[in-house]
């Protein structure tokens, strides 16, 4: 296995000090011709590489060569998918290592469409272009409006075609993360009846990710709380931003926090809270509206995983694991609420502050009001909605602004920096993808990534990127991209 370091890498592998049923020891499969595609320069240098010498490692970002320091790995893993439960793991991704960047900060570097492992389960192991790019993009989308998320390094083409309705381009995703650690993963540990690995998983998850509970009298309890609280922000800020994650599977949410795999995802146009874009979410399980109860849920399989160690009496260990999470709605709640005040503008909150949120929300509802250009109309001074019901809710919120202690333009600048001018727009993204995978031009999608990595600056290049899609569009179905 040949390893490189060139454009300085910087790796390590902790992930190998937990005991060896977490993960199985992989050699990577070698590619016919690998050719980068795209390569995130900004992400790069933040990671401590050089941009012109990795854009001439595509052996490594195919992972027909691997970093010096790396020890390529599939994670083992669990997961309720769909509410049935299912041993899983990394079927298709190789986990090289963390980079530990020039900040310190320690981050997952992944392989995903890199071949198969020992938990492929029959499937090939690769990955094609299209998806691919769609996560780069909804991923350094996300980024842009400040949700925590894994990040998109490169895309590579591997020289060879997938099967799957029909042929397709191979591509390779370099995957970014603070951990590739899933609710999950706590599941297979739970399954594998030795508390001992349920232990040495959060104590890894701990040191990891939140080393001041370390501290806490009870630091399993503490971890549990703190994951608890970046889930409910994380997810507070998706549906503050029309964000429909598509498949909330247990082994698709962090214990970091952060949001991850973006297969049948896409942005809410109208405002509804039963959309779902998911070809496979026929029941609308992870809907819009749902996603806050389904995080809920997913965390309550997390604190089932952690009931081995937080007491050694099991009654006393199921009581606290049920009393953290009879938090988690207001936890949520808590969020939300306050990011839609700011959203509105409002700098403190006031008794009937949800009320006039709720009535917003049910005129932009019955009148099919588009969710971001609705506030982002509010924003800049424009009526969004036309009718008498609109313009009393618009007198009300704006006697709601005199009683504050904030001039006009305080108010303004706060909801510029809560409501995205732009985001990427389902029609957008397929309009990239294609002219990058039929055409091989890349040049819609940098544009579009453009205007996405600062979308609350309001400028005259966002300006196309705002509408909506056409009326006569249809239905918009997304696919998981296996």
């Amino acid at each position: 296995m040949t390893q490189r370091t060139k454009a300085g890498w910087q790796l390590e592998q902790t992930y190998t000090k937990l005991p060896d049923i977490f993960y199985s020891a992989m050699e990577p499969n070698s590619v016919a011709s690998p050719e980068l595609f795209i390569l995130n320069e900004p992400l790069a240098k933040e990671l401590g590489l050089d941009p012109e010498v990795l854009a001439d490692e595509e052996e490594i970002l195919a992972g027909n060569e691997v970093p010096e320091g790396s020890e390529p790995l599939a994670q083992a893993y669990a997961g309720h998918q769909f509410g049935q439960f299912t041993m899983l793991g990394d079927g298709r991704a190789l986990l090289f290592g963390e980079q530990i960047t020039p900040s310190g900060k320690r981050k997952d570097i992944q392989l995903k469409g890199s071949g198969r492992t020992n938990f492929s389960r029959g499937g090939d192991g690769r990955a094609a272009l299209g998806p691919m790019l769609r996560e780069y993009m909804i991923s350094e989308a996300m980024h842009g409006l400040g949700i925590p998320t894994s990040r998109s390094l490169a895309v590579t083409l591997t020289g060879e075609t997938v099967m799957r309705e029909r042929l397709l381009t191979g591509a390779v995703l370099t995957r970014v993360a603070s951990s590739h650690l899933r609710v999950g993963t706590f599941e297979y540990a739970v399954r594998l009846t030795e508390s001992e690995n349920v232990k040495a998983l959060a104590d890894y998850a701990i040191e990891r990710h939140y080393p001041h509970v370390q501290e806490h009298e009870n630091p399993y309890l503490g971890l549990l709380q703190e994951v608890m609280k970046k889930q409910a922000e994380l997810i507070a800020k998706w549906q503050l931003v029309g964000f429909i994650h598509g498949v909330m599977n247990t082994d698709n949410m962090t214990i970091s926090g952060e949001s991850i795999d973006y297969g049948p995802c896409a942005f809410m146009n109208e405002y509804d809270p039963s959309t779902v874009f998911s070809s496979i979410d026929v029941q609308g399980r992870y809907a819009y509206g749902n996603q806050p109860h389904i995080g809920g849920w997913n965390l309550a399989r997390f604190a089932e995983s952690l009931v081995p160690v937080l007491d050694d009496n099991q009654e006393k260990a199921i009581e606290l694991a049920q009393n953290e999470m009879n938090k988690y709605k207001d936890l949520y709640f808590d969020a939300w609420h306050s990011g839609m005040c700011k959203k509105l503008g409002l700098l403190e909150m006031e008794a009937g502050d949800e009320q006039l949120i709720e009535q917003l929300l049910n005129l932009m509802h019955k009148n099919k009001a588009d969710f971001t250009n609705t506030f982002r109309k509010l924003t800049i001074g424009e009526v969004p909605i036309e009718g008498e019901a609109f313009a009393d809710w618009l007198k009300r919120w704006n006697e709601r602004l005199e009683r504050q202690a904030a001039s006009a333009e305080e108010v303004r600048e706060m909801m510029k920096r809560h409501n995205p001018n732009v985001i990427p727009r389902n029609h957008r993204v397929e309009e990239a993808i294609a002219a990058a995978v039929e055409r091989e031009d890349l040049s819609v999608m940098e544009r579009l990534l453009d205007v996405l990595r600062d979308p609350y600056a309001y400028s005259e290049e966002q300006m196309p990127y705002c509408a909506g899609p056409e009326p006569d569009a249809g239905p918009y179905r997304t696919f998981c991209g296996t």
